[in-house]
């Protein structure tokens, strides 16, 4: 009797251990977003858009006076907003970067949101780029960062 009681319990703790151990794996391998074979995918939903988004510093390095929040928002009606009607979105921070001597430049900043469809990309491209001079030159900044990815967008 005793040598079955211990056969029970070893196999007992070895079928938990192997729980124990594979029940995380199936987890993780459904957080993969391939699912199992029994469950459906996830609908896909939307349009391949681009997005990009624009990083404009208000500190002059020439040490006039920072960019207004007036004269930023002036800046978005009259010089983003005629390319971008759809809409776009402004985000306030602070921002920090190593400008063209090496120093590092903390200073407040705006990040503007811009999504178009991807079959518009040549043409936003060159108002983005004519947004970036723009800025550059009536603020005297050394430059406006640019970052573009590609998206599905659902609105």
């Amino acid at each position: 009797m005793r040598r079955q009681f211990t056969r029970s319990r070893t196999l007992l703790v070895t079928a938990a251990a192997l729980l124990a151990v594979a029940a995380p794996t199936a987890a993780y391998a459904t957080l993969d977003g391939s699912g199992t074979p029994d469950a459906p995918a996830a609908p896909v939903r939307g349009e391949s858009y681009a997005e990009t988004r624009l990083y404009f510093g208000t500190a002059r390095p020439d040490g006039g006076p920072a960019v207004t929040d007036r004269q930023f928002m002036a800046f978005i009606d009259h010089e983003v907003t005629p390319s971008f009607p759809d809409g776009l979105t402004v985000q306030s921070g602070r921002g920090q970067w190593r400008d063209v001597t090496g120093t590092i430049e903390k200073e407040r900043s705006y990040e503007v949101l811009l999504l178009y469809p991807v079959g518009a990309a040549g043409p936003a491209d060159r108002a983005i780029e004519e947004i970036r001079r723009d800025y550059e030159k009536r603020f005297g900044q050394e430059s406006v960062g640019r970052v573009d990815d590609r998206v599905t967008v659902d609105f």
